[in-house]
Parts: structure tokens; sequence; C-alpha cells
């Protein structure tokens, strides 16, 4: 009898903690998109020493080591985050850069691949080819993961337009942006901007329900923001009362998530 009874109160200990973890009340949503890789690792450990999910944004990069941020080198790499919980969505397959509409009926327009066989290189795209592009991101981090990707995407340098938000959409791709203050600054030069500033201004001006924005490496920055300043940012944040959830729980999305089968 008093085994059962310890048992019972281990189960209630139990079942009360994890409400209470699952309980987000406070929440922020935090998340990377691909790029150079090198601090991918480091990043990784962070997260897990923090206990913090993240929604990955991911293109197939150029990468200091390997065959692109979704080559078969980093494979294992994602595989693991999909262990842990994260979520993943597409950042287009070659990160490629919206740069005008074009004129007439059916939408076309003007985009630059960063990466790739065309990397550089000004197309003209249609819907389709567009679509294609958001589509085969998924795919790979479907066949990295073996988790289903959410139907969202962002941008590369979050240029969009309407008319390119709209054929997304049709396809089946919802846009995820990020807030004012949820520019975390990894992308700006450290002459100017230093790890210290940028940590001091994200800790002041972020707000609840901020959607933050960070990179799994920028080639530019010499002194590189993650992960000297991402574990400082999380704790602080924290200490504030805030949470973090992945976009799988942001109402914004909630519905069109459960619309298009995640």
């Amino acid at each position: 009898m008093k085994r059962v009874a310890l048992i019972f109160i281990a189960a209630c200990a139990y079942s009360t903690g994890a409400s209470a973890e699952k309980a987000c009340v406070n929440p922020l949503y935090l998340t990377f998109d691909t790029g150079h890789m090198d601090i991918a690792p480091l990043v990784a450990d962070v997260l897990k020493r923090q206990n913090v999910k993240v929604t990955f944004f991911a293109a197939n990069e150029r990468t200091k080591v390997g065959d692109g941020s979704l080559g078969n080198h980093w494979s294992s790499w994602w595989k693991e985050r999909a262990a842990e919980g994260h979520e993943f969505a597409s950042h287009t397959y070659d990160h490629v850069y919206w740069r005008g509409d074009l004129p007439g009926v059916e939408p076309k327009f003007r985009m630059q691949p960063t990466s790739g066989a065309f990397e550089g290189r000004e197309f003209t795209w249609d819907t389709k080819k567009y679509c294609s592009q958001l589509a085969y991101a998924n795919e790979r981090l479907q066949d990295f993961t073996g988790k289903k990707p959410l139907p969202l995407f962002r941008a590369p340098g979050g240029k969009t337009s309407p008319r390119l938000l709209a054929a997304a959409k049709s396809c089946g791709f919802e846009h995820v942006g990020w807030a004012a203050a949820g520019f975390l600054g990894d992308e700006l030069p450290s002459e100017k901007f230093s790890n210290e500033v940028l940590l001091k201004k994200a800790l002041r001006d972020i707000k609840k329900g901020d959607i933050l924005m960070a990179h799994l490496g920028i080639w530019s920055r010499k002194d590189p923001w993650a992960p000297t300043v991402l574990e400082p940012l999380i704790m602080g944040l924290k200490d504030k009362g805030f949470c973090f959830a992945t976009l799988r729980e942001h109402p914004a999305y909630r519905d069109w998530l459960a619309a298009n089968g995640s």
C-alpha cells in the first residue's frame, strides 16, 4: 500500500512538473536561418543545455565544412536536432532573393540565387518554379530528419512582395518574418555593432510574442555573435520571465498549420 502511495505521489509530481514546463505564458519564438554552419554544433549545445526548442529555416547555403548546409555532410546534425524536438521550415533551396515583380497577368518574378550552381545570376521565375524551390528545401530536411517540416518559409533577407506571398501560399507555404526587436543583429558588422551592444539591445527591447531571428554562421562578421551572445541572451530572457516555443505553437500560424496537415 505504501509503495502504491509513493508511486501515485511521484506520478502527480511528474504530471505537475510536465504541465508547468509545457505552460509558456510569456512566449518568444527563436528562429535560426542557415549560414556557413561553422557554429552550428556550438549553437546546438547551447540550445540543448538551456532546454530551448527553436525553428530552423534551411537553405542549401555554402558552408565552411562540407557540401552545403543541406548537403549530406550535415545530415546527421539535422537528424539530431529533430530528435531533440526542434522544428524545421524552408528558406528556399538555393537561398533565392526576390528582386522584383514583373508586369503581366500571370505572376512572374526577378529572382537571384545566392548559392548553388547559378549563384549570383538573375532569372525570371513563375509561381511553379518558386514553389519548387520552397518544396525542395523541405524535402531535403525530411529526408535527413524523418520529420515533416512545417508548411512555412522565410524568404532570404525577408524580401517579398504581396504577389510573391500569394504565389507561395497557393502551393501551401505561409511566410514568417521577425519582430523589429527580434532582429538579433548577428549579420551586422562587429566593428560597429559589438556583441555587448547587441545583447543589451535585445534584452532591453524584446517583448512577449516576438519572433527572434539569427543565423548558423555569418561570413562577414569578424566577431561571431553566436554562440558568444546566444547563451547570455537566453538566460537573460528567462530571468525576465520569458519562455521559448517553436512556431508550431505561434497563434498567428496555428490555424494555417492545422489546415495544411501539421
